[in-house]
């Protein structure tokens, strides 16, 4: 596995996509995401995209930010918004090895991508 760093500048190079990939439950992601889950070996960050968009109150948003936030125990917290900072759901993850402090992910028109691939 990369090291943080180098995972988060690499993470700074997707601009755009070239290819989509389509998760079992019906959702797409971008290449930048497919480098993010190869890379932190999280393709259940993705799992947990997918999975909320059978709750009522998150696929009623039409743009959706996912902030992951990795705690000093390892625990962590999966924050969805609204996209103007308003907290939609909120899960807690006992544990994870995801290598990185924090991430953020956006989920509009059924695609999941990074930011800079806006």
């Amino acid at each position: 596995m990369n090291s943080a760093k180098e995972i988060k500048d690499n993470l700074n190079l997707f601009t755009g996509t070239e290819h989509y990939y389509q998760h079992p439950f019906g959702i797409m992601y971008t290449d930048g995401i497919k480098f993010l889950a190869d890379s932190c070996a999280c393709y259940w960050l993705i799992d947990a995209v997918a999975s909320w968009q059978y709750d009522e109150k998150v696929k009623q948003e039409e743009f959706q930010v996912y902030k992951l936030k990795v705690n000093e125990d390892k625990s962590a917290i999966l924050n969805i918004e609204d996209g103007n900072y308003n907290i939609i759901q909120t899960q807690e993850i006992d544990f994870t090895d995801f290598p990185l402090e924090e991430i953020q992910l956006w989920f509009t028109n059924n695609v999941l991508y990074l930011p800079s691939e806006h």
